[in-house]
């Protein structure tokens, strides 16, 4: 993880059912950006899965080669290390949500 992305385990949104069903409308037409395949969750795959929701906030994960208790395992490790909320699986597509931060603007407010 890059230390910019660097999160709290209080981070971690709390999602309701109404939140959730918002956000599965939402990733609907996502494409998967990252996939982790049989060598599992390497140091790289997390890095990048946290880049892609610093960026997106809502992204969708390809989970190849894996059985299902795998697959939601490493979907749960990855919501924990990144800070993340798991949203829905579809067969072995994952996606999650981690709300972005407001960017600073640098304006100048015109405050002395």
């Amino acid at each position: 993880m890059t230390k910019s992305a660097l999160h709290t385990l209080q981070d971690a949104p709390q999602l309701t059912s109404k939140q959730r069903r918002a956000l599965r409308a939402r990733a609907h037409a996502l494409k998967p950006v990252v996939t982790v395949g049989q060598a599992g969750l390497t140091p790289a795959v997390l890095r990048e899965i946290d880049l892609s929701l610093a960026h997106h906030e809502l992204i969708k994960i390809k989970l190849v080669g894996l059985d299902r208790t795998t697959r939601q395992r490493v979907t749960e490790e990855i919501c924990r290390r990144t800070c993340s909320a798991w949203v829905q699986h579809i067969g072995r597509i994952a996606v999650l949500y981690r709300p972005g931060r407001p960017a600073h603007t640098g304006e100048y407010t015109g405050d002395s």
